[in-house]
């Protein structure tokens, strides 16, 4: 009978490439402790169990079904069964109480210092590689586009055009080549600005390679060529992922890429140490970006961490200014004004004048909001498209090169069409812009959209927002609005290292700016209608429709600005473009997270889901170890499973029909434990020659721990056997079968939890709950619509 039960599991469960629907199932019954799930049909339950063994069975009914249909490609209701989570709950064992009370006042002392120094080191080297990205940027563009701006003005009066624009296309193609072919063939993790990985590796989803030395090198380089290759992309979104992998670096005093381990900070190296300085080291990437230190805090808790407490805030915030204080002393003395302190950050705005609004203005600025998100939404809703499109048939790595190219090509072909095409020629003396191209126009003038062009794109946002009044017309700002606007949303997602965060504040500047035209032919006299201050409400609109961030866009743009007398209108559009965006789909981050099925926790748990409860969410049945085990048996046990974290049980029961019934719950111990385990083969009958352990033990090998099949267990060790007492986590949390998911879900979020055992009445393990079994909920909204859809888990994404 037993193989006949073990047929059904196989049947269940399926194997690769097969889909898993959850159902719905009642709660169990604690009576017995007599637990196990049914088949597929009640024709084979009943040939497998006799009529007396159908009680056990009354009230279970099975909680996954395989569905044969084909995965859809580009589906947003299918998470991915290849993501696994992050420890972040510390496994309080006897090792590690028993480390805990040897310490003294002098070792806390000592490591609360370090913590403060690696914050201190975090946000200097954040600074000095923004300084090395912003630096090299600059060289390389000034080259490059004082090149095109001399040859456009002496080829023009030979009627030979084409060889600068030929220039222009090579200028573009050729540092994207090399940035795309790092990203394609060397680190493909490196594409894009990395913001969503992060988001994700901080709310507790492991995403492979995402924290890596190797992806910073690629990030570093690639961001350089898209930047000067002409992409419509910025550099101040991969800064955020390149704080947090230097973070993750600096923190665990090794390099695991190297392979070299300098002995140092070796009571960081857990996951929950570890998040905190990546929390830290993403806030100060976002101060280094906008010398925005506040907004760095605040971004990194509104979008980024899912854990916080207060002396994290306290040393995240010491880590922002250290970066901001870094990058602004290394770039004044590089801009010539050592001392002076006036480049806080890459992305700087200039000085702001003071402007005034008036109470009428506001109904504008709501309007302008809600522009923003409906040009957020339609931005978002495109990307989507592409990046499916990309999903299923740019797939090989030599075609997302070509198309890094098609794009750079593309890009230097519009802006040549535009300024041959549009006469928009002002006189010289009135823009900032380094390189005025005359073009077509008569001595003395400068073509205007060959100044937005031969710059980088953050140039560009401060000539829109710095301009004098008259100087862009009203067809030269829609047609760039139009081009720049699907030249964003076709770069962001190539095999490149880019944010959007710079070429959505150009879009939006751009038609805040043609805004304000139509304000001045409302209102003709009004003094107060200035074309850069609705250009800075229109690039928040525009941003905020598209990532959807309130607190901290607001903050950021403040600081960025220096002007607080516009912090009501700025928040003011931002929520309304949050909302009206909110209203047709998600932001940006958010839709490429459920796209890789990430299986993401949100910040609240889905509504109306407190009929369900935790025997129709776990998973079972459970496979369970005793506190004394056989080493032979961990091994195939290991080898056979690909859990993570396995309950330690008293020794288990069966009744004459061989139905299961787990024991008594004592502790749970994870894969990783065992691996170390059976590694420095620490077994019952060699404890005389093992070698002093302590807390420690588990941290030598963290964070790539070694799979069992590299481990060396001969015949005769796999006779020996193992008291896990000792390295098990002794007082798990656990929950009732009757628990609610609302309530698991808190647990899950508040604690940051892996595993989640589930005990009947009389404490027998039933089953477990893990990260998926929650994140399969997922609430949806769209069109003032709302509900709750259960998800698809898919082992082929």
């Amino acid at each position: 009978m037993q193989d006949s039960i073990n047929s059904i599991y196989s049947r269940e469960y399926g194997e690769n490439g097969e889909i898993i629907r959850p159902t719905r199932f009642r709660n169990v019954p604690s009576a017995t402790g007599n637990f196990i799930e049914s088949a597929d049909t009640d024709t084979i339950i009943t040939q497998v169990f006799s009529n007396e063994e159908l009680h056990l069975l009354q009230s279970v009914r099975r909680r996954v079904e395989i569905s044969k249909e084909k995965i859809d490609i580009g589906s947003l209701n299918i998470l991915s069964a290849k993501y696994e989570s992050l420890d972040y709950d510390p496994c309080e064992n006897y090792l590690l109480l028993e480390e805990e009370r040897k310490k003294g006042f002098k070792l806390l002392v000592q490591k609360n210092i370090a913590r403060w120094f690696v914050f201190l080191l975090i946000g200097m080297c954040t600074g000095l590689l923004a300084c090395i990205i912003d630096i090299s940027i600059e060289e390389l563009s000034e080259i490059k586009y004082a090149k095109l701006s001399s040859d456009v003005d002496k080829y023009v009066t030979q009627g030979s055009l084409y060889i600068p624009y030929f220039y222009w296309i090579l200028f573009n193609a050729t540092p994207v080549l090399i940035g795309s072919i790092l990203v394609a063939y060397v680190e493909p993790i490196a594409a894009g600005s990395g913001i969503p990985q992060v988001k994700c590796y901080l709310n507790g989803v492991n995403i492979p390679r995402v924290v890596r030395f190797k992806t910073l090198f690629v990030k570093s380089i690639g961001v350089i060529c898209s930047v000067v290759g002409g992409l419509a992309g910025g550099k101040e979104g991969p800064m955020i992922h390149s704080g947090a992998v230097i973070a993750a670096g600096i923190s665990q005093g090794k390099s695991t890429t190297f392979k070299k381990d300098f002995g140092i900070f070796k009571y960081f190296r857990e996951d929950h140490e570890k998040r905190d300085f990546v929390s830290g080291g993403a806030a100060a990437g976002v101060a280094a970006a906008f010398g925005a230190p506040v907004g760095g805090v605040l971004f990194s808790l509104e979008e980024g961490t899912s854990f916080w407490n207060q002396s994290l805030t306290w040393k995240t915030f010491f880590a922002s200014i250290v970066s901001t204080f870094t990058l602004n002393l290394i770039l004044s003395a590089y801009h010539g004004v050592p001392g002076n302190l006036s480049y806080p950050g890459l992305f700087n705005l200039g000085e702001f004048e003071s402007f005034t609004y008036r109470m009428f203005e506001i109904p504008f600025f709501i309007i302008m909001g809600s522009i923003g998100g409906l040009l957020g939404a339609l931005w978002n809703h495109i990307n989507y498209k592409i990046t499916v499109f990309r999903m299923r048939y740019i797939r090989r790595r030599w075609m997302r090169v070509i198309e890094s190219c098609i794009v750079a090509a593309v890009t230097a072909t519009v802006g040549f069409l535009m300024m041959v095409s549009i006469d928009d020629c002002r006189p010289r003396g009135q823009d900032p812009t380094k390189y005025p191209t005359q073009l077509y126009c008569t001595d003395g003038q400068y073509n205007v959209l060959a100044s937005i062009w031969f710059q980088t794109p953050e140039a560009s946002v401060r000539s829109l927002f710095h301009d004098p009044p008259n100087t862009h017309n009203a067809l030269s700002l829609a047609s760039f609005v139009v081009v720049y606007f699907f030249l964003a949303v076709w770069t962001f997602g190539l095999a490149s290292s880019n944010g959007l965060f710079i070429p959505t504040l150009l879009t939006g500047a751009a038609w805040g700016r043609l805004f304000s035209i139509g304000m001045f032919y409302i209102f003709p006299d009004a003094v107060i209608v200035h074309p850069g201050k609705y250009a800075l409400i229109g690039a928040a609109a525009q941003l905020g429709g598209v990532v959807r961030m309130t607190i901290s866009l607001t903050v950021i743009l403040m600081e960025c600005t220096g002007n607080i007398t516009f912090a009501l209108p700025l928040i003011i559009t931002v929520i309304a473009a949050k909302w009206t965006g909110d209203y047709f789909n998600e932001g940006i981050y958010d839709t490429l997270i459920q796209l890789a099925g990430v299986p993401l926790l949100p910040w609240e748990p889905p509504p109306v889901v407190n009929n369900i409860y935790a025997s129709e969410v776990m998973s079972h049945p459970v496979v369970t170890l005793k506190c004394v085990e056989n080493v032979g048996h961990i091994v195939e046990l290991l080898k056979l499973t690909s859990y993570n974290g396995f309950p330690v049980v008293d020794p288990p029961l069966s009744d004459e029909n061989e139905v299961t019934i787990y024991g008594r719950i004592r502790g749970v111990i994870l894969r990783s434990q065992l691996i170390v385990i059976l590694q420095k083969k620490l077994f019952n009958e060699t404890c005389d020659i093992w070698d002093e352990i302590g807390g420690g033990l588990f941290r030598d090998q963290y964070p790539r721990y070694p799979s069992i099949e590299q481990l060396t267990i001969t015949e005769i060790e796999k006779t020996f056997s193992i008291d896990l007492r000792p390295f098990m986590n002794p007082s798990p949390y656990t929950v009732l079968h009757s628990t609610s998911l609302q309530r698991m879900f808190r647990l899950f979020r508040g604690l940051g939890l892996r595993h989640l055992p589930i005990v009947n009445d009389t404490n027998e393990v039933i089953g477990m709950v893990t990260r998926k079994d929650l994140a399969r909920y997922r609430m949806w909204k769209h069109l003032g619509r709302m509900g709750v859809e259960e998800l698809l888990i898919s082992e082929d994404m």
